[in-house]
């Protein structure tokens, strides 16, 4: 029923702000004029201006022999053929001096939210975006410091990233599939430069896209319930993947690794909720992930968790 709201608002042409927990059964749907009533801050800005910042995190990390037990039960279970991608994540205490508003401002992102004084997200993975009728996805699979000498040309030769990206992206490709016609891989592989604190990421996405009906406005709620979780934060085949999530992961996602948008009456813009941190009664946690295929590597992977627990 929560969903439905979504489809009212869109069939009335009624701006939006809509916040999705990661198993799409938390839902935060918030009309634009009646922002201001909210201690909800957003922004979604592709050419934001960089501000540098010299704000640092304490982390008090996940040890690599815990993780690596959860990397091995993975593991197994790829190779038994229940999974066959699997975004594992973890949260991470930090400590910082920054109050949630305070991160919020000075973080850089295409895709940022503080939702009251309960989390805050800076995110550079779009979800979905639509506009005249066509939507499109853009999966980001697959990391690496541009420091690395040759960076995006290993990145884009090594044949682990190369497998995941694929199974990534033909996940989206059949999710755009159940809601869409006519579905293409626009874009394969581009590299994108992620500014993480001091220094910088290379990431690698893909663009795939699909034409929907002109009535897509009143199905908005049911277009994105049906791709939720979205696939490149959880792994494939979905339902499979989703049960080896909740068994291994021993805390709650929550609103990590969900989704928000803003539906401007006209068009909707989202992003995924990575880069995440979240303020419970012990202080800060940041959750942080990546995926897991057979060949995975696991220092490789709990560096790769590691890396991504920053300001941007």
């Amino acid at each position: 029923m929560m969903w439905d709201k979504l489809n009212s608002l869109g069939k009335d042409r009624i701006p939006f702000l809509f916040i999705s927990d990661f198993e799409a059964k938390e839902l935060i749907v918030i009309p634009l004029d009646e922002l201001s009533k909210h201690d909800v801050e957003y922004s979604i800005n592709e050419n934001y201006e960089y501000q540098r910042h010299r704000s640092e995190l304490k982390k008090t990390l996940i040890s690599f022999d815990k993780y690596k037990e959860k990397f091995d039960y993975v593991q197994e279970k790829i190779k038994n053929g229940d999974t066959y991608l699997l975004n594992l994540t973890a949260q991470t205490k930090i400590d910082t001096d920054l109050t949630l508003k305070e991160i919020f401002k000075l973080s850089n992102a295409h895709y940022k939210l503080r939702y009251k004084d309960e989390f805050v997200c800076f995110s550079p993975e779009k979800f979905v975006q639509i506009k005249d009728n066509t939507i499109s996805t853009f999966p980001m699979k697959g990391t690496i410091d541009a420091s690395v000498p040759q960076a995006q040309s290993v990145i884009l030769a090594n044949e682990k990233e190369m497998a995941e990206h694929i199974m990534v992206v033909d996940l989206l490709r059949n999710d755009l599939s159940m809601v869409s016609k006519n579905v293409k891989v626009k874009k394969f592989r581009y590299i994108t430069t992620i500014d993480a604190g001091d220094k910088k990421l290379l990431q690698v996405s893909s663009h795939i896209n699909g034409e929907l009906e002109n009535e897509w406005h009143e199905n908005i709620g049911n277009i994105l319930k049906k791709l939720l979780p979205a696939g490149s934060i959880s792994g494939t085949p979905k339902k499979s993947t989703l049960d080896i999530i909740k068994t291994i992961e021993d805390y709650e996602r929550g609103f990590f690794s969900g989704v928000f948008g803003i539906y401007d009456g006209e068009s909707l813009d989202s992003g995924v909720m990575i880069r995440f941190i979240e303020k419970n009664k012990n202080g800060y946690v940041y959750k942080s992930g990546g995926g897991i295929t057979l060949d995975s590597d696991s220092k490789s992977e709990y560096k790769e968790l590691l890396d991504k627990i920053y300001l941007p």
